[in-house]
């Protein structure tokens, strides 16, 4: 059996909803999903060659109309930081006090075609079968064993020529969602919330300058993860690395002990790597060296890394272990031709959330109550969490739905983002309970 994509409305999705999964909890948030498609549906995509904060007025543009949304459902404190953050705020229902919880999302998506983005519907489907994005691109079992787990669900699916935006429009949407819920059901007990949502995040520098202070809380989750149940806490450690070359051209038939090509030395520099310390031979708590990019013409080369791993000694191996190359290489060519730029991006958030794992007891003991199995892995990425947690506030991540994020095999279960929303909201109560 074949599924083919059908373009619901929100209304189709609950009725059928109610007449098959009646005890779902999609019907507690019948916004979630609209506002969902509404937001990735606009292009967001943020600029790594751009100077400004934030890099693309895209974004810009929809943090603006994200302000005012939260404003309409009656969030306080509504303002824009000098980073392009938008904070809001919803005060505590509470006598006591309590510990003021953050959840923060960023808006921008990743660097694949988030133009004219068609989000399309696949209801109750059976876990097996091949869903056909379009006549060339499908999601099959085969390629995507994570469809196992979405039987009897309804993904929200790409049309194959752009990403989803899941990543992290899911999250933006199921924090707002959550949100409207406390708003519109004061009987909910909870301490004083602060929202964050941000540009930037998958450029690497979204929460470089976080308000922390202005932000106000004394611990935030971002809401940024995969699928049902992810809980992170440890990310990578991440350095970015790029290596120059400076080489000689002469013409190749005079070229003996004269040319130096910098294509070739470029090679040899890749060849000294650890030949197993590639991201697709690597799993779990094990770093590698990724080659982004290769340039270049025998005159001169350029090429793009990123360093990864979650044991800060092995991290600082590897940044030293580039640098060991390039110096001998540039000995046995008797100059220095090649040089190297490191830049560290971030670092693993694990190494001060070990210290008091509150935020995170406290996302667990909030998905065991929904009879959602927390999943305690390593981060083999980062998250703007990372950085927030070293300026200060500690922040985990909490999953947000989304599968083969960045790409055009993105697809996301309204299920799960229900699941999403009501953990938010549970962490919220629990907390108020303590």
């Amino acid at each position: 059996m074949m599924y083919l994509h059908q373009q619901l409305t929100l209304t189709h999705i609950l009725i059928f909803n109610k007449k098959k999964r009646c005890n779902m909890t999609e019907e507690l948030y019948p916004n979630l999903v609209d506002r969902f498609i509404d937001y990735v549906k606009i292009n967001t995509q943020s600029n790594e060659n751009s100077t400004t904060i934030p890099s693309d007025p895209k974004e810009v543009a929809f943090l603006k109309d994200l302000a005012n949304e939260l404003k309409t459902i009656g969030l306080e404190n509504v303002r824009t930081m000098s980073d392009g953050y938008v904070f809001a705020e919803l005060s505590a229902n509470i006598d006591k006090q309590v510990p003021t919880i953050g959840f923060i999302s960023h808006v921008d998506t990743a660097d694949f075609n988030s133009e004219n983005v068609q989000p399309q519907f696949v209801t109750d489907y059976d876990g097996q079968s091949e869903i056909k994005l379009n006549e060339d691109y499908s999601l099959t079992i085969e390629d995507f064993p994570s469809l196992k787990k979405y039987a009897g669900h309804t993904l929200i699916t790409t049309d194959g020529t752009t990403l989803l935006g899941a990543d992290d429009k899911a999250g933006v949407a199921e924090i707002v969602s959550a949100a409207e819920y406390f708003i519109a059901h004061p009987e909910l007990k909870h301490g004083k919330l602060v929202f964050a949502f941000g540009p930037d995040e998958e450029i690497g520098i979204g929460a470089d300058n976080f308000h922390v202070a202005e932000f106000g809380a004394d611990f935030a989750y971002t809401v940024d993860g995969g699928p049902l149940g992810e809980l992170e806490w440890e990310t990578f450690s991440a350095a970015s690395a790029v290596v120059e070359i400076q080489g000689r051209n002469v013409h190749p038939g005079t070229a003996k002990d004269t040319m130096v090509n910098a294509l070739q030395v470029a090679i040899d520099v890749h060849n000294a790597l650890p030949a197993g310390d590639r991201p697709e031979l690597t799993e779990g708590r094990e770093g590698f060296f990724h080659l982004l990019s290769l340039s270049g013409t025998p005159e001169e080369a350029r090429m793009d890394y990123i360093i990864r791993d979650h044991d800060r000694q092995e991290f600082e191996t590897r940044k030293a272990l580039m640098g060991q190359i390039v110096d001998r290489l540039n000995s046995e060519l008797g100059t220095d031709r090649i040089t190297l730029t490191l830049k560290d991006q971030y670092y693993n958030m694990g190494e001060i959330l070990k210290d008091d794992m509150t935020p995170v007891d406290l996302a667990a003991e909030a998905m065991r109550e929904l009879d959602i199995a927390p999943i305690i892995e390593p981060v083999r990425g980062g998250t703007d969490g990372s950085k927030i947690t070293f300026l200060g506030l500690p922040t985990p991540n909490l999953f947000a739905g989304g599968e083969n994020m960045h790409g055009r095999y993105e697809y996301v279960s309204t299920k799960v983002m229900a699941q999403a929303t009501d953990t938010i909201i549970k962490i919220a109560t629990l907390n108020a309970e303590k």
